[in-house]
């Protein structure tokens, strides 16, 4: 049997609370394909640009989203492929469930 420490447990559960947030999972999902701002994520997502910086700030101190500054703009994208898998394989089970996939 496999066992990881308390804080590998402590870390996935943060991880897995992270996406369990519809609005953070729309956000992963949508920086799967591009860098996005803030103002680009809002509308998309359907919340304001402070709540989507808020939900940002929770992904990057996680270590899931980076970002880059060019001009005015932060520009955010996905900073960890194990997540990026994680997102897909689990919309594709969603999806096979559905009968889509």
């Amino acid at each position: 049997m496999i066992t990881e420490s308390k804080g590998t447990y402590e870390r996935l559960a943060e991880t897995f609370g992270a996406l369990a947030d519809p609005t953070r999972a729309r956000i992963v999902h949508l920086l799967l394909g591009e860098e996005l701002s803030t103002t680009d994520l809002a509308p998309a997502v359907g919340v304001s640009e402070p709540a989507v910086s808020q939900h940002l700030r929770l992904l990057r101190r996680l270590g899931l989203v980076a970002s880059r500054r060019q001009g005015r703009y932060v520009y955010y994208r996905l900073d960890d492929d194990h997540v990026a898998q994680l997102v897909r394989t689990s919309l594709a089970h969603l999806a096979e469930e559905r009968g889509d996939g």
